[in-house]
């Protein structure tokens, strides 16, 4: 499956025009054949833009779920999108996947919040696998900070995701993490990893860019700078195939050994 990961913070702050440049990201992700499109963690809002991510959550069926549809179905292709999710007294830093004829699949909240200013912000999630049926793959959701630690890609992993959707919002000086670990994640778990990033500067934050879709064989498909950018890369179910008959991994573990762990 053709993905599209779009690396970039949009307009923190305006709703209305993150939603702009969804429709026009999609329209150019469309017309080069993806079938999906991933958008960076908190799209729909902007990230550093503090006591205004309460005022601007949204539940995950409201008005702004309705917009991503209608441009989903527009363009004929999934798309999976960051946004605060309100749901209640509460507000989640969350992901929504929604299908090419607008249904809502799968929703995740961000289980691991990083740093005071997200869990000031936030209610962590308490869901690890997030997953849903897409164009033949298996498509798996995380956030950001939840895809460093192994054990939720693990988790991913033995309920048989194929696809990892991870937005994130990666700063300096963390770059190793969309350079070296996400690469990692993939080959250790014989997964696709699209992990979608910001760019540039937000309030005191430099995001690094550096999307990336990464293979089960722990090569980069295609590796974005550190700008705006529209990445196009093949998920392919058959090198998945071949990758995990070859890798033993997920097939040599002990779990009896691993109890201690938790």
């Amino acid at each position: 499956m053709r993905t599209a990961l779009l690396q970039s913070s949009g307009r923190p702050g305006s709703t209305a025009e993150n939603l702009r440049v969804l429709d026009e990201a999609a329209g150019r992700a469309a017309a080069a054949g993806a079938g999906l499109l991933v958008t960076s963690e908190l799209f729909l809002t902007g990230y550093a833009i503090g006591d205004a991510l309460g005022v601007l959550a949204e539940p995950a069926d409201g008005d702004s779920a309705d917009a991503v549809a209608e441009i989903a179905g527009r363009h004929g292709l999934a798309v999976a999108y960051g946004y605060p999710e309100r749901d209640g007294e509460h507000v989640f830093n969350s992901v929504q996947l929604i299908s090419a004829d607008g249904a809502r699949l799968a929703g995740h909240r961000k289980t691991h919040l990083f740093g005071c200013f997200e869990r000031d912000h936030f209610t962590p999630g308490e869901q690890p696998v997030a997953q849903a049926e897409l164009n033949g793959l298996t498509v798996g959701l995380l956030i950001c900070y939840d895809v460093e630690f192994p054990e939720n890609v693990r988790a991913h992993a033995l309920a048989g995701t194929d696809l990892l959707l991870v937005p994130t919002a990666q700063m300096h000086p963390f770059q190793f993490v969309a350079e070296s670990v996400v690469p990692v994640r993939a080959f250790e778990n014989q997964m696709y990893v699209a992990y979608v990033n910001r760019a540039g500067r937000e309030g005191e934050l430099e995001f690094v860019g550096l999307s990336v879709l990464a293979a089960p064989d722990g090569t980069a498909r295609a590796r974005a700078g550190r700008g705006e950018e529209l990445l196009l890369a093949d998920a392919d179910p058959a090198f998945l195939a071949a990758s995990r008959g070859a890798n033993p991994y997920l097939r040599d573990r002990r779990p009896g050994l691993y109890g201690s762990l938790v």
